[in-house]
């Protein structure tokens, strides 16, 4: 299987980022970049058992903080897999960020096998995350997890 570009792309920002930050916020931009119907791309991490908002790209957010009981976010952590929701208005969970918001991808960043936070991204479009983009995102998440490991 051929590395998708994005992987490559990951791995300089994280080689040229003058801090964590900042390659997070370069990584959330090269995503979207890849993928223009991924509308909010962002991080969340875990501080205090809540997750707090990190860099992200998108529309901003009155979710800065959340409980992990509450919403698509908090599921993916407390559930410790991927949550992929083909349509955010049939989905009880859903914390409203944007009106225009259809479907939504949560992925846990781990270290060492311990999720630190996770990658979260929306679009505008049901069911955008097929099997592939859930492929490629859990490896990015995976990515991002080593690179941050090593900082």
């Amino acid at each position: 299987m051929t590395e998708h570009p994005l992987l490559a792309d990951i791995s300089r920002a994280a080689d040229q980022a003058t801090d964590r930050d900042a390659f997070l916020l370069e990584t959330a931009g090269l995503i979207n970049r890849y993928f223009p119907h991924y509308t909010w791309v962002g991080f969340y991490f875990l501080k205090d058992g809540k997750l707090h908002v990190g860099p992200y790209i998108g529309k901003p957010t009155p979710h800065v903080v959340i409980d992990l009981d509450q919403g698509i976010c908090g599921a993916a952590v407390s559930r410790e897999e991927t949550v992929v929701v083909d349509d955010v208005n049939a989905d009880p969970r859903y914390l409203a960020c944007s009106l225009e918001t259809r479907s939504e991808i949560v992925i846990p960043i781990r270290i060492g096998g311990e999720i630190i936070g996770e990658l979260d991204i929306d679009s505008d479009r049901l069911a955008a995350f097929k099997a592939a983009d859930r492929e490629l995102l859990e490896r990015v998440s995976d990515l991002i997890g080593e690179i941050l490991e090593r900082q």
